[in-house]
């Protein structure tokens, strides 16, 4: 697409090709009226410095035809100018008062930069109205997912206070559960908002990565035989990497929990590796998979591959947000991709720096 020229090149032509007309008319025009005068109109020539009534006539209709052209030429000027400027003016009057639906028109005649800016005005209309569209989604999410613990803890904590449960270390156990779980998805939205503005620290120091994350296999272990997974785990010996060690280990937290309630049971290996100057971590599962419309969104907070199983095996929908929040820190990247055994592979990838192996 061939670009259109820029506004103040146009400006430049027009006021240009405006004078160099008014110019070629005055001069131009000038030599055909006297040319014209004495050969049939000798008489009407003046010979002094006042004109005559004949060449007033011819003076007067130039200043006219000059003023004529200079009119066209500004109004054609500013229509592309004033046309494309009004309207983001006025679309700028209605998002002001809330109404995110406005855009500017874009008119065919506009020029370089008023055509840019109607097109960056519109780009930040719909940004803003898609953030605030993701602000209610967010509270909305946020809500319901308080929803239910709080909904338990007051239940619980009204049948005790009125004799209706008997107090036990079972019941106990279940409250702190509850708040074991608020306080999780309060660290993961902490997270986020820390990603989000910025702010999201890292205490890098240089570990042995393998065993740094070993101590997490060995905590979901347990959990994940019972749901009859075969954890198997490949690390590189002796990798040492500069990263922070208990964002990384939250990191695959998030990852084994994920596949604790989403995957089906079977093989669940957990990669350490370095390829391509990049450091990797890999979780892969049997299945079922991720459709290849939803892996591209599967890291975005409160988004579920498939919402029906995840009301049913619990989880807040931040814990792949959370995945990403700490790649990003790191400088990496998260990514989801399917698997040769018809499951997911989720990896964790981010540059090597400093790695000493």
């Amino acid at each position: 697409m061939k670009r259109a020229p820029g506004l103040r090149r146009q400006i430049i032509q027009s006021l240009a090709v405006m004078a160099l007309g008014i110019i070629l008319m005055s001069v131009c025009g000038s030599y055909v009226f006297y040319a014209i005068a004495i050969a049939y109109l000798p008489e009407s020539i003046s010979d002094t410095w006042i004109p005559s009534r004949v060449e007033m006539i011819w003076i007067g209709c130039t200043i006219v035809a000059a003023l004529g052209m200079a009119v066209f030429f500004a109004i054609r000027l500013s229509r592309r100018l004033l046309t494309p400027l009004n309207s983001v003016a006025y679309s700028l009057r209605e998002v002001a008062q809330g109404r995110l639906t406005a855009r500017a028109r874009m008119d065919e005649r506009a020029m370089g930069e008023t055509a840019q800016l109607v097109r960056d005005f519109n780009a930040m209309a719909e940004r803003l109205q898609s953030m605030t569209r993701e602000r209610e989604f967010w509270n909305a999410a946020i809500a319901h997912e308080l929803r239910t613990p709080v909904t338990i803890l007051r239940g619980r904590l009204q049948g005790l206070s009125e004799g209706v449960f008997t107090p036990s270390s079972e019941l106990f156990e279940g409250l702190l559960g509850q708040v074991e779980g608020l306080n999780r998805l309060i660290e993961d939205l902490r997270v986020l908002s820390l990603n989000d503005s910025g702010h999201l620290e890292l205490q890098r120091a240089e570990v042995d990565l393998a065993q740094e994350l070993g101590s997490v296999l060995q905590a979901f272990a347990a959990p994940l035989a019972e749901k009859g997974f075969h954890l198997r785990s490949e690390f590189e010996a002796n990798l040492r990497v500069k990263c922070d060690p208990v964002r990384l280990r939250q990191a695959l937290m998030a990852l084994l929990e994920n596949a604790l309630r989403h995957a089906d049971p079977g093989t669940l290996q957990v990669r350490l590796e370095q390829a391509d100057g990049d450091c990797r971590l890999i979780v892969e599962d049997d299945g079922p998979g991720i459709d290849s419309a939803l892996a591209a969104d599967i890291f975005e907070a409160f988004r579920r591959g498939d919402p029906s199983r995840s009301r049913k095996s619990g989880g807040s929908g931040l814990g792949l947000a959370v995945v990403r929040a700490i790649a990003e820190a790191h400088g990496g990247q998260a990514i989801c991709r399917p698997t040769g055994r018809g499951g997911s592979a989720f990896v964790i990838a981010w540059p090597l720096g400093a790695a000493v192996t």
